[in-house]
């Protein structure tokens, strides 16, 4: 089984991209954020030609999360819990059946937090304290499960090409870090860095001062996974290639495949 993860910066404007990509990776389960469209407006019919169940948790022009899945998908949930008053399309869970059991995925857009002195920072932490609430409730089941999407979470200085560039930042600020790393305590390992300590490994470049071009990207979509998942993971890879297409998004798609039959 394969599950992969993109933030695509709008899926109207990369449609085109997604199902090229999906032609290629073939992954089994994808977690998209930032769709950019309400759920009605989400192209769900190209995606379902190609073989996929498609759940979608839009918002307009903004945000949203959609996950496909060339399996059922079943008991899903839209929306993090501990805020009822968080209106921001950031979240879906849901679970695929597979032999022996079941595979849990939660598709996550965590917010960026900038400017770090405005609200959108302490929205953040909270968002993280809630996604932590969370996982520490569905480790309880002790299955396979997979946190994937865009963590907005530069986790440590290899992450990020120019480290000194990003001190100041609300993706690599000290409470950003730690909160990200009382998340992976908790019992989650997370995927890439499992398979490889290798340097250079990022999944967004800006689209600004030629950061693609000069490879100046950092390391903030991510795969976490339960010790149920962790014990099935196989390989990692970053489809880095995809940020080279024409008029791209500026992350790219991360995946991990697992010893699990689909």
């Amino acid at each position: 089984m394969r599950i992969a993860t993109w933030n695509v910066n709008s899926i109207r404007q990369r449609l085109d991209h997604a199902v090229r990509w999906l032609g290629e990776s073939r992954p089994d389960v994808v977690c998209l954020q930032e769709i950019k469209c309400q759920s009605e407006a989400f192209p769900k019919e190209a995606f379902e030609q190609l073989g996929y169940n498609v759940t979608v948790h839009g918002q307009k022009g903004f945000n949203g999360v959609a996950l496909l899945s060339r399996l059922p998908l079943e008991d899903v949930n839209h929306g993090l819990a501990g805020d009822d008053g968080d209106e921001q399309a950031r979240f879906i869970e849901a679970v695929v059946s597979v032999k022996g059991g079941v595979v849990r995925v939660a598709c996550i857009y965590l917010p960026n937090g900038n400017p770090p002195d405005t609200p959108k920072y302490p929205y953040k932490l909270g968002f993280m304290e809630r996604l932590a609430a969370f996982t520490a409730d569905r480790l309880k089941l002790e299955e396979p499960l997979v946190l994937a999407g865009d963590f907005n979470v530069i986790p440590a200085p290899r992450d990020a090409a120019e480290p000194a560039a990003w001190v100041n930042d609300a993706l690599f600020l000290p409470p950003t870090r730690t909160a990200f790393r009382d998340l992976i305590h908790l019992g989650l390992t997370d995927a890439l860095r499992a398979t490889s300590d290798a340097g250079g490994l990022y999944t967004f470049w800006d689209y600004q001062a030629g950061a693609w071009q000069r490879n100046l990207g950092i390391r903030i979509d991510h795969l976490l996974l339960s010790p149920q998942a962790a014990d099935r993971l196989i390989a990692t890879g970053v489809d880095k290639h995809v940020r080279a297409w024409e008029k791209p998004s500026d992350h790219v798609p991360v995946w991990a495949d697992f010893s699990i039959a689909a």
